[in-house]
């Protein structure tokens, strides 16, 4: 049988913990085949983001059409976009193909402060990007940025978030000490809860769980399943992870094998 194909639309992170080659080593775990539309090129390491320079439009524009043309991806994972006029041909883009299991992952700053998407960017995310995707994986800081709500926990800002045209959302609680995730679909509300791993070994989490949501989803499975069966798979690709780099170091994506 075909393997799924999963699109990764995100950035290019050298040290590979995150962005687009993260995207192909998760896909591959999960028996899918990713394709790729690379957005920005960084300078990265595991010690932080040292530069941004996002791709030109055009050439985003051109490689999206042109790869679902030859390739049609059973769901796509949205990453990082760079600015605000790549974030406008990836709105474009999904409005135009409406490709199925769309799970945007709304990268606006590094896990080292680095700002990744301008004020342009976050104005599309917001407008037109949240009513697009099927499923929308921010942590809880870049929720309560999209949401416009400062100081709320994840069961009030689902609320808010849905009124951008959210279909489904999950807020990750990677950047809080329990981990906790909330699922919000519909009449479905549900926490998914988990102990916190001490590992550096955490660079590229968000992009991780985010593919893993789209290869499962991509595979036919339902979303709340799809949810917890990413989780676990970063929990064991934190855990098997050996030490790399100097800072906070790439997970271990490809446990599996």
């Amino acid at each position: 049988m075909r393997p799924p194909i999963v699109l990764s639309i995100a950035g290019y992170d050298p040290s590979s913990g995150a962005g687009v080659t993260a995207d192909i080593k998760t896909a591959a775990a999960h028996g899918c085949y990713a394709t790729t539309c690379i957005t920005a090129l960084t300078v990265q390491t595991t010690e932080g983001v040292f530069a941004v320079e996002a791709v030109r439009e055009e050439l985003v524009r051109d490689t999206l059409y042109e790869v679902v043309r030859d390739l049609p991806p059973a769901a796509v994972r949205i990453g990082m976009l760079g600015n605000g006029l790549v974030a406008e041909v990836v709105a474009e883009f999904l409005e135009t193909v409406r490709p199925p299991n769309v799970v945007l992952d709304p990268v606006l700053r590094s896990s080292s402060g680095a700002v990744l998407l301008d004020e342009r960017g976050e104005a599309v995310l917001r407008e037109r990007l949240l009513g697009l995707a099927d499923v929308l994986t921010p942590n809880l800081a870049e929720a309560r940025v999209l949401g416009g709500l400062v100081g709320v926990d994840g069961p009030e800002l689902v609320v808010e978030l849905h009124r951008f045209g959210c279909k489904a959302v999950v807020i990750t609680g990677g950047d809080s000490e329990s981990t906790d995730d909330f699922l919000s679909f519909g009449s479905i509300q549900e926490w998914f809860r988990a102990p916190k791993i001490r590992s550096r070994a955490t660079h590229g989490t968000g992009c991780a769980f985010a593919t893993s949501i789209a290869c499962n989803l991509a595979k036919g499975v339902e979303l709340a399943e799809s949810v917890r069966a990413a989780k676990e798979y970063v929990r064991r690709a934190i855990e098997t992870a050996e030490p790399l780099g100097h800072g906070h170091g790439p997970m271990n994506h490809l446990f599996r094998f």
